[in-house]
This record gives C-alpha cells, structure tokens and sequence, in this order.
C-alpha cells in the first residue's frame, strides 16, 4: 500500500542513495508520520512506501515501513538523523558506534546529540534504554555493565566511551497522553492569554494531589516576583503541605523572602502597605549582610532570626533547595552557588524522578531548567510575558504548557483548589 501525498504517488529516484526505515507506535494521531513525511520532502529527499498498518482503536499503535531516499548520501544521512528524533530507525539494525574520549571535557567528534525524548541505545544486538535523559549531551555506554546514560560536555572523563553517529541510536517520541481529557491534552500549542485558565489551574491541583499522595516528586522554579507580589504566603503553603518537594531559585528570591521576614517590605516596599518605606532600599542589603554574619539561611533559622517565610518552611519541611548565582547578585547569600557548573550539577541530581515541574515567573531559570528535564515531565509556565514560555518551546521543552497571567492570582487559585484559604 503505497502512500501519497498531495501530488500523488511519490517514488524515490532510481539514481538516488536510499535507506529503508520503519515507524511504530502512535503515529497517526500524534501526527508523527505527517511530520516525518514532511521532513523528508522538504530536506529534499523522497519516500515511498511498502506497508502501513493502522491501528484500529485509539490505544492500538501503527506501522510504516518507508524507502527514503535522496540525490546524495550527505543529504540522506541529514533526513535520516533529522526523521531520527520522531521515531525512524533503519529497518537492518545496527549496534551503535562507540568511540572514546579522546579528552576531559569534550566528545569525540561526530558524537550523538541527544534529545530530551526516551532514547535507546543497539548492544550486543539488544536495545537499552539511556539513562538521565537530557536534550543537548552526548551519551556514554559502559560496555561491561551494559548500561548507557547521558553526560555532559563537561563532563566527559577520557576514555569514556560516546556514541558518535546515528546508527543503533532509536527515540521514541513522547506522543499525545490518551487518556487527558481536559487542559493537558489540548492546550500545549500555542501560549494565549485568553486560555480558560480556572480550568487549566484545576488540571494542575489535580496534578499536584497526586503526586503528594503518592511516590511522585514535583519540582518549583520561581523567581523574586513571587515576593514583589505578596505571593509569598501561598508558596509557602504549597511547602508546608507537601505539595512542593524540591526548589530552584536564585539570589533574589531567596534574599527577598528574608527581606520580607526581616522588615516587611520587598525591595524596600511594604508588602503590607504598598509604600516605599524609608532607606527601604537598603534593606535587602541588610538582610543579605545579616544572613552572612551567621554564616548562612540554616544558621539563621537554627539560631531563631528567621522565623517565616518561604526558606524557612524549605528547611522546616526537608525540602532540598538549589539557588544558582547571577552576575548581577548582590551580595550574595553564603547559599547561593556562585559556580554556575557546580549549580548545573547539583540540579541534574534533584530533577531525577521529578514527575511534574511548576515555573513561575523566572525567565532565565525556567529556559535552564526546561534543558534539564525529560520530554516526559509535566511542565507548566506561569509568567505576565508569554515570551518565556515560547522561548522554552522555541529551544525544545515542548512540552510545557504556558499561562499568562500574573503570579498573584494564579498561586491564588492554585491554593484554594489544593483546600487552602477556605
């Protein structure tokens, strides 16, 4: 059964160089084959087909077997890498190519770059699965444990041995949940700020009801503005409840919310007010200055300076926390690492098992992080500028769902639909 598109039937040059590649799973209502049909003709290749099966029902998968083919091998090999990332892989499989690192800090070149998507790696004539799934790394395969793992540049020690090339490499894409019924199912295209956000933040209390009844872990990355806008107190009852099991931040949430603690205002203005208050531009200084005189947010607490607050609860409540540095942080907290490496691998250990994440309004932090996690980890953006949210889509978090809408009144509601403010 031949396929065809809008020309009719399309058959690969004789002359061409060729490969055959086969397609399975929930091809046809992810829209995968489409896209992979697209990608091939518009790198200047051509397909033809030799069998498609579809599933009948919505949980049954589908299969294709293609000829792809292309005027010259360079243009062949980068259809068959790009239609790669959707799930084609050559029909004659083939163990991956190994080769060691010929240095500390670098891959070989012509290494695999991974995704964010489950990737599988060809042994010994056996599929196995990449461990620590990461977009933009290479991958690292111990031979004598048969065990692959994604690492970073950086990361590489010599004589680790990379995958370089694209054969004995499979992705298997992260298609649509079949059984969403409600905002993650149809709201992950375009960011808008006239989405039906009552029922978007209903999906997403749901969400986080069942991971904190259950073994799920879900991760926060905020930014000062949950402060600026008199957020705090909602944060910090999504920790007090369980509802929040690791933390990102960077300096300036963190020095606000003690600031807040300290003297009541953020940023010199009065949160209860809404007042600037007299040197009150000083007062995250003092409050970061105090902090360091203690020797850090753990001393303070233990010492009973600092009393509330969205640090103070992380502590109270074991919530394990990273704050990462800026070049433009004052100070800053004895916490904060100012190593951005270090920090960067302090959170590839916390995002393992992480099952949902919840940005809000941090911009930077939120395009790091979304190069951190897996195509399989829920992600919802909160911020006023639908900006952010397309810059993660735009550099491969795909799948984040994005809220535009200010901080206050989404926490708001958040909280009231977990049984707060009642």
């Amino acid at each position: 059964m031949s396929l065809t598109d809008e020309q009719g039937s399309v058959t690969p040059s004789q002359a061409a160089f060729h490969e055959d590649v086969e397609l399975s799973g929930h091809i046809i209502d992810s829209l995968l084959l489409p896209k992979v049909l697209d990608e091939i003709t518009s790198l200047g290749g051509e397909y033809q087909s030799h069998e498609i099966r579809i599933g009948h029902n919505r949980h049954d998968p589908s299969y294709v077997r293609l000829t792809v083919s292309a005027p010259t091998e360079p243009c062949l090999e980068i259809i068959l890498r790009t239609i790669g990332q959707h799930g084609a892989v050559p029909v004659q499989h083939h163990d991956c190519r190994l080769e060691p690192a010929d240095m500390n800090g670098a891959f070989p070149e012509g290494f695999y770059a991974t995704t964010n998507e489950p990737t599988e790696v060809r042994l010994a004539g056996h599929w196995i699965g990449v461990d620590r799934q990461e977009m933009d790394c290479g991958i690292a395969v111990d031979s004598a444990t048969k065990r692959a793992r994604c690492v970073a540049m950086v990361d590489v020690q010599r004589g680790d041995l990379i995958v370089v090339g694209r054969l004995g490499m499979r992705v298997s894409p992260v298609g649509r949940d079949l059984d969403r019924k409600h905002s993650f199912g149809f709201m992950n295209s375009t960011v808008s700020s006239e989405k039906p956000k009552n029922v978007t933040v209903r999906e997403i209390a749901e969400l986080m009801r069942r991971a904190a009844q259950g073994s799920e872990k879900i991760l926060v990355v905020a930014g000062p503005a949950v402060i600026h806008t008199g957020s705090r107190e909602l944060l910090s009852w999504l920790i007090r409840n369980n509802f929040v099991h690791v933390l990102f931040a960077g300096n300036a949430l963190a020095t606000h919310d003690i600031e807040q603690s300290f003297f009541g205002t953020s940023l010199g203005i009065s949160i209860q007010h809404g007042d600037t208050t007299e040197e009150g531009h000083e007062h995250h200084l003092r409050s970061i200055n105090r902090v360091r005189r203690l020797g850090g947010i753990r001393q303070a607490v233990e010492q009973g300076l600092l009393t509330s607050g969205i640090m103070y609860e992380c502590l109270q409540h074991n919530v394990p926390f990273v704050l990462a540095g800026s070049i433009r942080d004052d100070g800053p907290l004895p916490d904060v690492i100012t190593d951005s490496l270090v920090a960067q691998t302090q959170m590839r250990e916390l995002v393992q098992g992480v099952t949902f994440c919840l940005m809000i309004a941090t911009t930077l932090h939120s395009i790091a992080v979304g190069n951190l996690l897996p195509a399989w980890v829920k992600t919802v953006c909160v911020d006023i500028n639908p900006a952010t949210v397309t810059k993660l889509s735009d550099r491969g978090s795909f799948q984040t769902i994005g809220l535009v809408t200010d901080v206050e009144p989404f926490l708001r509601i958040l909280v009231q639909e977990l049984g707060g403010l009642t």
